[in-house]
């Protein structure tokens, strides 16, 4: 009687494996199940059969040189036995291979995804990390709906605002926990290195019921570097045009059931007056930075890693005389930003079975920031915490995620701005669903109930119920489409474009009592067009079409922050059109915003956003040995905040790198046309020793060329 129940235990799996682009099969693919160790080639026709599979739930990997992985999970018996199935795998090269998206926690394929995120993987990174290896300025502003806003003019400080909408409405996060909120948000763009990530996720719209309040506009999550069995040890030395220079270097390894990852920095920038104004456009600036990480693999269920992240900044602008010691009666103006932000990561994953594992993690952040002029001093700190639990189950036909986190926000600034104190904690609890109804049709449904509760004796702001919905659409081979939306939130707090321009000087306390919370929905589709053009040509479009509502939306009037009488929209489009033809990549983006603020009944443009931003890219290179590209940005006219619309203009840029296997060397030139609002008109009214500084909307640091080797020494 055992011996028949064992032969029918025993189960077959059959698959045939092809080119995504091409529909060719692939000759000598091969399946894995890690499991059983059991491993299978493809014939010629591409047939893959694997026999003797006993029952249960097992992953089986799909692998050809040269092209994406696929990973998905069976259950045996089938349901139909005799079943072959049709597994096709993308080509690695330009951009084509399957990318593993970390945001939706699921980690599945970014193809499989009805949320529509964008990921710019490590190729991509490594390139621009050489145009500007000391922070994500560039690395966002050359983005699609990203607008990079300058919100000093002598101390670079800059925000990034995602389709028209104010920095606060999005999250910043790195590995999915927030760290970069708040008054933590301050100065982010300019003290986060790319040499650190490996891959950069994009949620352009709503994603308040994914991670909660802030995230209006959208999120972006930074993926830092985990360590492969190989070693690495890079090191990358960096000088500019403009007084600059950088030193880095990253460290990886990866054991049996231990792994670590070690990146340093140190950046340095002398005060730098391209225009002769006698005013900094780009600061006196020295910045450390030390982050080392340890990985555990205690056994197959078990893994985690905990980090560490410590960056100090001494950031000097102003007039050029005070900066180099030579202040008088006159040349008195400066603005000094000193920072120290010390902050740890725990994330711990255990993974049940290959469908389902429970994730927990954790950051606590300090953040202490000195903001001085000639008659103003802001101090503040910042402790905040994070921390989630969730559970993860990835099924063939639905997958769950399913947490709650509990974020804490405490602010103090010294005396004589105590009164700005601030407390916030927020419980939430979500829930997401992911159905694949279909091969060409997926639905993702999620909530969030969130509970806010400011400092003990103001009153709670209440619950906030936060519904979202996205789907996509595989309408055949080459056309895809995904819509979705969601409604928002966000909580009055003191830090926003505004504020950090006015340098939080005679702000006076929130009033949690007669304030409200920011509410919004949102909406956006888009349609995703790809194809192969004859053997060797691939192209890749993109339009979306996006629309965001903001009620009551927190402004500065009168030096006291108040909820408008009324609400702002944004809405605009997005194109992007990629071409790839062998060693050759051509990237056309372009971005239409329009938002308006609809108060007190009247209607009006807000400043600062250019409707019409366009770009374009070419980039030659012969993967391991030589780059080369070439880049054009276009920035629309922008409604100033004193009423005059400020000029569009355009900006080109070279890249030229030449890599061999432990050396790289490359020179970057940007602003090849050394566009500067300076050139224009005055940036700022009134005299050199109190300086009314006008608005900032186009470069002020102009034509700069930098220069550097990367040195890889264990790779």
């Amino acid at each position: 009687m055992l011996f028949p129940y064992g032969i029918m235990a025993q189960n077959t799996f059959k698959a045939k494996i092809f080119n995504y682009r091409t529909k060719a099969t692939l000759r000598g693919a091969t399946a894995t199940i890690p499991d059983l160790k059991k491993t299978s080639a493809a014939d010629t026709s591409g047939l893959i059969t694997i026999t003797n599979i006993p029952n249960g739930k097992f992953v089986i990997a799909i692998t050809y040189v040269g092209f994406g992985k696929s990973e998905k999970v069976y259950s045996f018996p089938l349901k139909n036995p005799a079943q072959t199935f049709e597994i096709s795998l993308e080509p690695s090269s330009g951009e084509l291979a399957e990318v593993t998206i970390q945001t939706t926690r699921t980690n599945q394929n970014l193809q499989d995804i009805p949320t529509r995120i964008e990921a710019l993987p490590y190729e991509e990174l490594s390139e621009k990390s050489t145009m500007r290896p000391g922070d994500i300025k560039m690395l966002l502003g050359e983005t699609t709906g990203i607008h990079v806003q300058q919100t000093s003019a002598v101390s670079g400080n800059a925000s990034f605002r995602i389709q028209g909408l104010d920095s606060r409405y999005t999250q910043l996060l790195q590995d999915g926990m927030p760290q970069y909120s708040g008054f933590s948000g301050n100065l982010s763009l300019l003290q986060i290195s790319p040499l650190n990530l490996k891959q950069v996720e994009f949620i352009k719209g709503s994603a308040s019921t994914l991670y909660g309040g802030g995230a209006i506009a959208g999120l972006v999550n930074l993926i830092s570097k985990t360590p492969e069995i190989a070693p690495e040890l890079t090191l990358l030395l960096n000088g500019t045009s403009a007084k600059g220079a950088d030193a880095s270097v990253y460290y990886s390894q990866k054991w049996t059931h231990i792994g670590t990852t070690i990146f340093g920095s140190y950046n340095y920038n002398g005060a730098y007056d391209p225009s002769g104004i006698g005013l900094t456009a780009i600061p006196q600036t020295n910045r450390f930075t030390i982050n080392p990480k340890v990985f555990l693999y205690l056994d197959e269920h078990n893994t985690g890693w905990f980090g560490v992240n410590t960056t100090y900044e001494n950031r000097y602008g102003g007039d050029l005389k005070v900066i180099n010691g030579n202040a008088d009666d006159i040349h008195q103006y400066f603005e000094r930003n000193k920072t120290f932000r010390f902050s740890t990561q725990l994330s711990f994953t255990h993974k049940i079975d290959e469908e389902s594992r429970i994730n927990f993690k954790n950051t606590i952040g300090y953040f202490d920031r000195q903001l001085s002029y000639p008659d103003f001093n802001f101090k503040g700190k910042q402790l905040s915490s994070f921390n989630e639990v969730n559970y993860v189950k990835n099924g063939e036909k639905a997958s769950w995620v399913t947490g709650a986190n509990l974020v804490t926000d405490n602010f103090n600034a010294e005396p004589p701005q105590s009164s700005l104190n601030y407390k916030l904690t927020t419980l939430g609890a979500f829930a997401q669903n992911t159905y694949k109804a279909t091969n060409w049709f997926s639905l993702e449904t999620g909530i969030r109930l969130d509970d806010n509760t400011p400092a003990p004796g103001k009153p709670s702001n209440g619950l906030f119920f936060l519904p979202r919905v996205n789907a996509v659409f595989k309408l055949g081979d080459h056309l895809s489409s995904r819509i979705g939306g969601g409604l928002g939130y966000k909580m009055p707090t003191l830090f926003n474009d505004q504020s950090e321009q006015d340098g939080y000087q005679n702000i006076k306390p929130l009033n949690t009592g007669n304030l409200q919370a920011e509410k919004s929905y949102g909406a956006n589709g888009d349609i995703n067009y790809r194809s192969t053009l004859g053997d060797e040509a691939f192209i890749n479009v993109n339009q979306l079409f996006f629309y965001t509502y903001v009620n009551r939306p927190l402004i500065l009037q009168n030096n006291a922050f108040v909820n408008a009488p009324g609400h702002l929209f944004t809405q605009g489009a997005e194109t992007n059109i990629k071409l790839v033809m062998d060693e050759l990549v051509f990237y056309l983006g372009y971005t239409f915003t329009d938002t308006k603020q609809h108060f007190s009944g009247y209607t009006s443009t807000q400043t600062l956003t250019p409707k019409n931003q366009l770009s374009f890219d070419a980039t030659y290179e012969i993967e391991g040995s030589f780059r080369f590209g070439a880049e054009s940005f276009y920035t629309g006219p922008q409604l100033l905040s004193d009423g005059i619309t400020g000029r569009g203009f355009t900006t080109f840029g070279l890249l030229v790198q030449k890599m061999w296997k432990h050396l790289d060397i490359f020179i970057n030139a940007e602003n090849l046309t050394d566009q500067r609002q300076t050139k224009w008109t005055n940036i700022y009214t009134g005299s050199i020793t109190n300086p009314n500084f006008r608005d900032i909307y186009a470069p002020l640091d102009g034509a700069i060329v930098n220069a550097g080797i990367r040195i890889k020494l264990l790779n």
